[in-house]
């Protein structure tokens, strides 16, 4: 087929070529693109190396006109660089790449309109599934907006996926894939109060401001267990942070400062956790003879550190595997909780005699 002369748009190669190449007809090698229609293998495989010879690529808006899917699923998260996102990425990849799907990665940086506007983004591209990873907002406008887009992608035969959030509401069409997060915090709280523990200081908390799902699951754990050994909880010892390795290090040395009483530290991500160890060290106290210290999330070299840290352990990959089956196979149930449990290593002890300040 001669180009010569032709503009760049004359010269896309088109369904009809492949056609031609192929020795069919346009209607078999759209049933081919589309997946949608059983085709004979020997035809299907001719028509797959015709599109290759040809260089031909699937023009993404003209399919969505058609109401065809682009066989996408989108993962949407706050930051790649956090690790327990990173795992749970991978788990979404591989199970996409088993269902035949491509993965497109977005992130948000933590801005609910910014996660909107992704979402909004992903039902024009057709995708297949978005899939929203984290804590979830919740205010009111946001929730609304949400709700909105869940109905929008179902019309469109795509599905929106909580994954490690609750469900948005009880009719509204979602896939939910959760794990059970106040447990865990409820299980390692316990755990430390088990061990002696009447000071416990909780850093990664919830703050009029951050509003997060995961943090007051967190929260609600962490006092729940207090309630349950009967044992007051000092809110003081409550300090809102955000999730990262710097987050634990502040809010550790603000504890110091202002004197406060503690002989263990609850930190809600195991970045938090690093930080607080940082901070601990600076101050000369000593993890666990002086301060016990857990963590939450059970990323890889929490049990490299020095000591090995004693945390919760979320099932990461499994959560993106999951989230992804179910999206595209709803025949399946379509709200999961995986389970959490505690992995205890050697930062956590039985407190000294003295009041750790």
């Amino acid at each position: 087929m001669s180009t010569k002369g032709l503009s760049a748009d004359d010269e896309r190669v088109t369904v009809r070529d492949v056609a031609r190449r192929a020795g069919v007809s346009a209607t078999t090698v759209s049933r081919v693109i589309k997946g949608d229609y059983p085709v004979a293998q020997a035809t299907r495989t001719r028509v797959l190396r015709a599109m290759r010879e040809l260089d031909y690529v699937l023009n993404v808006h003209a399919r969505a006109l058609s109401g065809a899917s682009t066989k996408m699923v989108a993962f949407v998260l706050d930051d790649v660089t956090g690790p327990s996102f990173a795992y749970v990425a991978k788990g979404v990849e591989q199970q996409a790449t088993a269902e035949g799907r491509l993965c497109m990665v977005c992130t948000t940086h933590g801005d609910p309109a910014r996660e909107l506007a992704v979402v909004e983004a992903m039902r024009e591209q057709r995708a297949d599934a978005v899939i929203l990873v984290g804590g979830g907002s919740l205010d009111d406008a946001y929730v609304e907006r949400m709700t909105h887009f869940a109905h929008a992608l179902d019309k469109a035969g795509s599905r929106l996926v909580l994954c490690g959030r609750p469900p948005l509401g009880r009719d509204v069409p979602t896939t939910v894939v959760e794990y059970d997060n106040e447990g865990g915090a409820y299980a390692m709280t316990s755990h430390l109060l088990s061990q002696g523990h009447r000071r416990i200081a909780l850093l990664g908390a919830d703050s009029p401001d951050d509003a997060s799902t995961t943090k007051l699951d967190r929260v609600r754990g962490f006092v729940r267990a207090h309630e349950s050994f009967d044992v007051p909880h000092d809110p003081a010892l409550i300090v809102p942070t955000g999730f990262g390795r710097q987050d634990g290090y502040e809010g550790t040395r603000r504890l110091i400062a202002l004197g406060a009483e503690f002989t263990a530290v609850f930190a809600a991500t195991d970045m938090v956790a690093i930080g607080v160890l940082a901070a601990l060290r600076e101050a000369g106290l000593r993890v666990p003879d002086d301060v016990s210290l857990a963590g939450y999330d059970d990323i890889p070299f929490a049990a490299d550190l020095e000591p090995g840290l004693t945390t919760v352990h979320i099932p990461t990959e499994e959560l993106g595997r999951t989230a992804v089956r179910l999206a595209l196979n709803r025949k399946e149930r379509q709200h999961v909780v995986l389970g959490t449990h505690i992995v205890v290593r050697d930062s956590v002890r039985p407190p000294n005699r003295t009041t750790t300040k």
